[in-house]
């Protein structure tokens, strides 16, 4: 309990501090905000007493290739993983509810974050053809196609949105299986327990090939790629 009330009592100023000073620069150079994400997370996985493994880097795209990295999301510690993790610049979809939040929400903007509000069906696909023209133009994406954080850690059912907007930009997929997320901190629970995250780059999926038909065959082809690698790792984890 006292590592926790450490944590929190730090947490809160340091993320205020990094935006704070992180936001004038990004005036000055567009990818200033997502370098401070990256020491912001390495820093609060410390704090944390979380240790990240990362494995298969030989998987990441070369030459600036744009990608959409698809992760499955066990815990609020995925996104301090990614900045952590992925050495390469990257920008997040994420609901539009999350850019109201006061601090947070000027964060994400300033850092060209996507915004998609689902609860609109015409300005979720205006969502998707944007994120899809900025995908084509160089930048790479990160999107949790489960859409919320698992309540026990297993994968659940994929919403279709980041699949369209892969066929959309014909970009290839990149799976990202997160395990032990879920054992470090549980949805809807403020304590965290320190522990050991990995983080597995799985080998691209093309698409190029594809049509706006086939989302639900390229749904179910990522879904499996990350069911293997989850159930992999966890065995892994049992038998040590």
């Amino acid at each position: 309990m006292l590592r926790i009330v450490f944590f929190y009592v730090l947490f809160f100023p340091w993320t205020a501090l990094v935006i704070l000073c992180g936001a004038p620069f990004s005036l000055l150079r567009a990818d200033y905000m997502h370098n401070s994400g990256r020491l912001w997370a390495r820093v609060t996985l410390w704090l944390a007493g979380v240790r990240l493994q990362v494995s298969g880097h030989e998987h990441l795209p070369v030459n600036g290739q744009p990608v959409i990295f698809a992760g499955n999301h066990q815990s609020n510690f995925d996104i301090l993983c990614y900045f952590a993790g992925l050495p390469l610049q990257f920008r997040w979809m994420a609901k539009e509810e999350l850019f109201q939040v006061p601090l947070f929400g000027f964060a994400m903007r300033r850092s060209g974050y996507i915004a998609i509000d689902r609860s609109n069906g015409r300005k979720a696909m205006k969502g998707i053809t944007l994120a899809a023209e900025r995908i084509q133009s160089g930048t790479s994406v990160v999107i949790f196609p489960e859409g919320t954080r698992s309540y026990d850690g297993k994968l659940q059912e994929f919403k279709k949105g980041g699949f369209l907007i892969a066929l959309k930009a014909r970009v290839p997929i990149v799976p990202v299986a997160i395990s032990g997320s879920w054992q470090v901190m549980h949805k809807g629970e403020f304590k965290f327990r320190p522990g050991i995250i990995r983080l597995q780059i799985l080998a691209p999926i093309e698409t190029a090939s594809l049509t706006i038909r086939d989302s639900e065959r390229l749904l179910d082809q990522v879904s499996s790629v990350l069911t293997e690698a989850i159930e992999k790792e966890s065995h892994f984890a049992n038998i040590n």
